[in-house]
């Protein structure tokens, strides 16, 4: 592997959790509460934000969204693409997971839990508007955070900065028509034109930029300490948008709170259902624990930052669309590291089989 990539991987697969990062889901639930009592006390405000518009773009949000995703894509080595061979077998069962199971298995949950088994606890005119939100936050598999999971679960930096790069890489290309597959699939009106704009202005732009900036910052050494820099802001961009989200949306929450919980139940069984999978065929060919046990947290996590903004966009503010992603935001630290408790607590029965695995070839 490259020297480059070798630095990258040691720095990025070694962040430690910080305090918002570890306190994720309770920022979440105060932006709820202030968003909910700023839309009560200023609605005019929240008003003139939402029409704040260019080519259905709305440029708060866009801004906001920049911010949170550009310091998360400066991260991304695109060098350790070149190293995708060296755990073929890992890289695999995780694109198999990222792409082909998890979008369409909440594609599947999406339609059972909201349009069938929740259908009269929900409002009616917003089912589609519900699976079309849990459709794009399943659509696109995490980037930051994932490199804190495998951290966590002593994961193989390399694997996990080469299957981090290459998802990004393939998300430029599949975003938008794996989006448009789902939801058409699902009897959901496609704005082909805005979700293509969307993906120019939250994937392409941001990747451009964050790479141009990338190569400046590593060429003057001070590509840390900027990323230190930017961290805070970030989460305050994401904290500001929910806190946007909630101050449209706070009615609707306020008049059936039940939703929140509902929409939750969907995404619980998707992320462990794809975790569990992804562990089981890691196990399953052979691949070492320090390989699985971060492809399993990647085959489970949501780019939860573009799904927002991409709801935003395709659906507006008040939709259910936009709320069905934020529930993502709210579930995603509090399940990710019960999934990094699972395989943590389960190495020992992982290696075992792999054991039992290379006895039976040797004997055969």
């Amino acid at each position: 592997m490259s020297t480059q990539s070798e630095v990258s991987a040691g720095r990025r697969s070694g962040a430690p959790m910080g305090v918002f990062e570890r306190y994720l889901t309770v920022w979440v639930l105060l932006c709820i509460i202030a968003g909910i009592g700023l839309g009560s006390l200023f609605p005019g405000v929240f008003q003139a934000i939402g029409r704040m518009e260019v080519a259905q773009v709305n440029l708060p949000v866009a801004l906001l969204i920049w911010l949170m995703i550009i310091p998360m894509l400066l991260k991304i080595d695109f060098h350790a693409l070149r190293e995708v061979g060296q755990h073929w077998k890992g890289i695999g069962v995780t694109l198999f997971i990222n792409w082909l199971v998890k979008p369409f298995s909440m594609a599947l949950l999406g339609w059972l839990f909201i349009r069938v088994l929740f259908a009269d606890w929900l409002p009616a005119e917003q089912l589609d508007s519900y699976i079309a939100g849990l459709i794009l936050l399943a659509a696109a598999p995490c980037t930051a955070m994932v490199f804190v999971w495998s951290n966590l679960s002593d994961g193989e930096p390399h694997f996990t900065l080469s299957q981090v790069a290459l998802n990004d890489a393939i998300m430029i290309v599949a975003f938008a028509p794996l989006v448009g597959l789902l939801l058409g699939i699902s009897a959901i009106t496609v704005p082909w034109d805005t979700l293509l704009l969307s993906v120019v202005v939250y994937i392409v732009i941001p990747v451009i930029i964050s790479q141009v900036l990338r190569r400046m910052l590593l060429a003057s050494g001070r590509l840390d300490r900027v990323l230190k820099t930017l961290q805070p802001w970030s989460l305050l961009a994401l904290l500001s948008t929910l806190v946007l989200l909630f101050g449209f949306q706070g009615q609707q929450v306020l008049a059936q709170p039940l939703i929140i919980l509902l929409l939750a139940i969907p995404i619980l069984i998707q992320v462990y259902f794809n975790s569990m999978l992804a562990y089981w065929l890691n196990r399953h060919f052979g691949v070492a624990h320090c390989v699985a046990a971060p492809s399993a947290l990647i085959g489970a996590s949501n780019f939860f930052e573009l799904a927002v903004a991409t709801a935003i966009a395709l659906f507006g503010f008040n939709s259910g669309a936009a709320l069905a992603t934020v529930v993502g935001v709210l579930v995603e630290v509090p399940v990710m590291l019960s999934v990094v408790a699972i395989v943590n607590h389960t190495r020992g029965w992982y290696e075992a089989g792999i054991q039992h695995q290379h006895t039976q070839e040797e004997t055969s």
